[in-house]
């Protein structure tokens, strides 16, 4: 398989509907069947960050087209500067999210966090997205311009288990920080399958 979603640039007016793109959940399904032909680890440590907006297809289902499609290239304009403002690259674009890669884990933690910001201050009809990110350290396995592999199938549950208007990182991630001026809760077992026993990740934020 291929990208699963376009980015919002990409969308063509004929589409039936928005919400038919897929987002995490898709992602996740992605990478277990990418496992099997790839399985382990790649040669270069990177941060893996990824994100997604918590109700938006419900509210778009309401909405339609039009408000959603306004509303899609608001925040993914927000979350790409974010995301070139330190230095990071976006993968690939998940319908309501994003994929991008950082060689630094401050850069993807400070990305994570001004792209929260800055979504914070978007409103389309009077409704404001929450958006939810994740952000793991690890090396993935690189094939042509994507990754795929054990480390990203982690970060997409890492970004999974944020709720609405969070900023989850791993425990890799927090010891690659400098954490003055961070609000870090204390980290938990990140309890999801495919993810190692050991691991943890906390909730992390600006103070």
């Amino acid at each position: 398989m291929q990208v699963i979603a376009r980015g919002v640039s990409a969308l063509q007016p004929e589409r039936d509907s928005v919400v038919k793109e897929l987002g995490l959940a898709g992602l996740q399904l992605w990478q277990s069947l990418s496992e099997a032909a790839g399985r382990g680890r790649g040669e270069h440590e990177m941060a893996l960050l990824f994100t997604d907006l918590v109700g938006f297809s419900a509210w778009a289902l309401e909405a339609g087209d039009a408000e959603a499609l306004e509303l899609l290239r608001a925040v993914g304009d927000a979350i790409e500067a974010a995301v070139l403002d330190h230095n990071g690259r976006i993968v690939k674009r998940l319908g309501d999210g994003v994929m991008a890669t950082f060689a630094s884990a401050q850069d993807a933690v400070d990305a994570a966090l001004d792209a929260q910001d800055a979504v914070g201050t978007i409103e389309v009809s009077g409704y404001r997205p929450m958006m939810r990110a994740g952000v793991h350290w690890g090396r993935p396995r690189k094939l042509g311009g994507d990754y795929l592999g054990v480390d990203v199938n982690i970060a997409a549950r890492v970004a999974d288990c944020a709720k609405a208007e969070q900023v989850v990182v791993s425990d890799p991630v927090i010891e690659r920080i400098d954490t003055p001026g961070l609000n870090i809760r204390r980290p938990k077992r990140l309890k999801a399958k495919g993810a190692p026993r050991e691991l943890r990740a906390a909730v992390i934020s600006r103070d």
